[in-house]
């Protein structure tokens, strides 16, 4: 895996990107989406919203409002499926907070983002009108997608590039002993999406287009240290450095002046006391960020091919993914499973970006 280029060196290797974004913002719904937001090769052609971390009102504000804070309310943000495929809505407010974005307060995104208009009907309209040409980023249960398949099946033939936040393979769960969280909301929608990956990988799909998929295995290697937002707060050229530790008193609240530095450290201060709550450390695991970097093209890693399918009727291990490496079950591969990663590179390049566009925006204001 390579070392974290110069920007220019990436803003020059890397290819447009037409991105769309599927959420349940969430705290690293949330930096991902920033994230995003930060890179000038990507075109985020439209933000989907599912209920998972909260419900989907709450999922939808939270997008409109930080896309205006980031500096792109045009970005359409539209609203999908309100509750999961056969199973009641189950939310985390101790996870990241009871508005999604922990100790964070969001500007009124005011009128004009938002609508109503389906979002699987956008997708498969955008995917027609686009063939092989968008990338679907999915950091939330998937419902959306799944719905998507059943009105459209040919959408594995017409994306260029699907990349799935979820699941734990040989790795504990963090939501059960065996299942991730964005599965185990809506394990049925994940199952419907990878037997739709093998029927179409039966019909001769290339393995190119299978979904990658980036699993706890990997995202939690992408564990974040309060310095990160020190390093964060200089990198956007804040007069005074941003200082987040483990003594400070639970809910202290950034005085920072740039809007992006003190949204971020409000926001993830709330994410170090979750995991601290769990006995982790004072730390926090952005794992749609890593995702973000995979279908932006700008994080390295390394995929095996597998077939995954999701446990929907066993009360001990409902929702936990199961991955066939070895071809046991005689199905072919659905999936890419990341199995490899750099996250110190990582870090390295979210705070650059983050820092430039922390940077360009106060500049702006």
């Amino acid at each position: 895996m390579n070392a974290v280029r110069s920007d220019a060196e990436r803003d020059e290797g890397e290819s447009q990107v037409r991105l769309l974004i599927d959420n349940d913002t969430g705290i690293d719904d949330a930096l991902t989406l920033a994230y995003l937001c930060s890179l000038s090769h990507v075109e985020i052609e439209a933000v989907t919203s599912t209920p998972g971390n909260v419900d989907v009102e709450q999922v939808v504000a939270n997008n409109r409002a930080l896309l205006k804070l980031c500096g792109k309310p045009d970005v359409p943000v539209l609203v999908g499926a309100r509750e999961p495929l056969e199973i009641p809505l189950v939310t985390t407010p101790e996870t990241h907070g009871p508005q999604g974005v922990g100790y964070a307060t969001l500007p009124d995104p005011g009128s004009g983002s938002a609508t109503d208009n389906d979002a699987v009907d956008y997708w498969i309209h955008a995917a027609r009108a686009n063939p092989g040409e968008l990338t679907v980023l999915l950091t939330a249960p998937l419902t959306n997608f799944a719905v998507a398949l059943r009105r459209e099946p040919r959408l594995p033939w017409l994306l260029r590039k699907v990349v799935i936040m979820g699941g734990a393979f040989y790795y504990q769960g963090n939501t059960t002993p065996t299942a991730e969280w964005n599965t185990h909301v809506d394990p049925h929608a994940a199952k419907e999406v990878f037997a739709a990956y093998t029927a179409a990988a039966e019909q001769g799909l290339d393995s190119s287009k299978l979904p990658i998929v980036c699993s706890l295995d990997t995202t939690e290697r992408f564990e974040m240290q309060p310095d990160f937002l020190t390093k964060l707060s200089i990198e956007a050229g804040c007069a005074e450095p941003e200082i987040v530790q483990a003594s400070d008193p639970e809910g202290t609240l950034s005085k920072s002046s740039n809007p992006l530095v003190r949204y971020l450290s409000d926001a993830l201060r709330f994410y170090f006391e979750f995991h601290r709550h769990y006995d982790q450390g004072y730390i926090a695991h952005v794992h749609d960020y890593f995702a973000a970097g995979v279908a932006a093209g700008t994080l390295d890693y390394e995929t095996r091919p597998a077939t995954i399918d999701v446990e929907t009727e066993s009360q001990l291990l409902f929702g936990t993914t199961v991955a066939d490496f070895r071809g046991l079950w005689g199905k072919p591969a659905n999936a890419q499973v990341v199995v490899a990663n750099d996250p110190e590179a990582g870090f390295a390049e979210l705070v650059q970006r983050l820092g430039a566009l922390a940077r360009k925006l106060n500049e702006n204001s």
